[in-house]
């Protein structure tokens, strides 16, 4: 039988990030939601901080499925691929569960994809700030 191996993402490394997150939210000044999924989209851990927008639950939640689905960031780095293509600009909007909003980073580990990290909650810029404070801790 073949098999093979692949590297996945702790709870543990899911917790840590979370806390690096809400620790650059607070010090920016706004409230996030954030999800963090494996490689298969499906949710390892997910937190809201008190008064974060109610919206920001989904949003992070699409914003990482995007990030890991597509093993690309869901802001600069998507406007990139799509922006001068008409028919994947309009149609990419239609794929389920779909966010082109940046704060959602795919999770790479040893360059093997392990999962994708979605930050809502204030101006992207500030999501992804979020992202790329819990990645950089991790």
């Amino acid at each position: 039988m073949n098999t093979f191996s692949k590297k996945e993402l702790t709870l543990e490394s899911c917790i840590k990030m979370y806390k690096i997150a809400f620790d650059k939210a607070d010090e920016i000044g706004f409230k996030i939601a954030l999800t963090i999924c494996d490689t298969g989209g499906n949710t390892k851990i997910f937190c809201r901080m008190d008064n974060a927008p109610l919206i920001a639950s989904d949003i992070s939640r699409k914003k990482a499925v995007t990030a890991v689905g597509f093993g690309m960031g869901t802001g600069k780095d998507w406007h990139e691929f799509i922006k001068d293509d008409p028919i994947l600009n309009a149609g990419a909007h239609d794929i389920n569960d779909f966010m082109l909003l940046g704060g959602g980073k795919p999770i790479y580990i040893d360059n093997e994809l392990v999962g994708a990290i979605g930050v809502s909650g204030g101006h992207y810029t500030q999501d992804e700030a979020c992202c790329d404070a819990a990645l950089n801790g991790l």
